[in-house]
């Protein structure tokens, strides 16, 4: 099988999944560049309404391939860091399915998403101190805000690899389940996310993010009032039948 991200969507769930096998599913460089563009046309498909990443058989991605990175330490990790920003941007939720290895670009990929679900003895670590690599600033921010400052620096200082119960426990992985297990409850949970507002999603994952201004405090104001999501959302709770929200993402701002 030839190094490359392959996409399915069905039922409003748009599955991307590293492939390279041979070396763990490492990320090449075609496949950093890929990843930015894949995503912009996900995020333009009103039919996707959340995005599951995940790798190929038993391993999530174990980093860069190294043997294709030929343009140089730092344009390799450029490529990585406009792929995890990318992800980050992704406007609609994002969920890591996650079974082995998740090390390096792995992790990085992981921790750009909203939320990570994780299989029974994956393990997690993120090794540029292996290499003598300065990790991006963005990435390390990224880090710190998920695990705190303390496990971000255990992880980066040693370049040790750690497994579910502490990434559990320091908040770097949201859930773990047997390995025979996963694939369906994320599959259970990305549906519940599909059929939840997308207004309300948006919103959220902006504020999220960081501070609104007043302009796009303004604009989710805006939006909530003439959407009809939430009168949507009453009359479905009264009528006790599954709502029909309408707003969705990509909306003239």
């Amino acid at each position: 099988m030839e190094p490359a991200l392959h996409l399915d969507t069905a039922d409003g769930i748009a599955t991307v999944r590293i492939a390279n096998p041979a070396k763990r599913n490492a990320m090449t460089t075609d496949m950093w560049r890929a990843l930015p563009g894949l995503l912009a046309g996900c995020a333009a498909d009103p039919a996707v309404r959340v995005l599951v990443l995940t790798g190929e058989g038993d391993t999530f991605c174990a980093g860069a391939d190294i043997s294709t990175l030929t343009e140089g330490a730092e344009a390799s990790r450029d490529l990585a860091v406009a792929a995890e920003e990318a992800l980050a941007a992704f406007p609609k939720p994002t969920v890591a399915a996650v079974r082995g290895h998740c090390v390096g670009g792995g992790c990085q990929l992981a921790a750009a998403c909203d939320l990570r679900f994780a299989a029974e003895g994956a393990s997690f670590g993120i090794t540029p101190a292996r290499l003598g690599i300065v990790y991006a600033a963005s990435s390390t921010r990224r880090l710190v805000e998920l695990v705190g400052p303390a496990t971000a620096k255990y992880l980066l200082f040693s370049a040790e690899l750690i497994d579910t119960d502490r990434a559990l426990r320091t908040g770097l992985v949201d859930e773990v389940w047997p390995r025979d297990a996963l694939d369906k409850r994320v599959a259970e949970f990305a549906r519940v996310l599909a059929s939840r507002s997308q207004l309300t999603q948006a919103a959220a994952k902006e504020f999220a993010a960081g501070p609104a201004n007043a302009e796009r405090l303004a604009y989710w104001t805006d939006q909530a009032r003439g959407s009809g999501d939430t009168a949507e959302g009453v009359a479905a709770f009264l009528e006790r039948r599954a709502p029909q929200f309408g707003w969705t993402v990509g909306r003239p701002r």
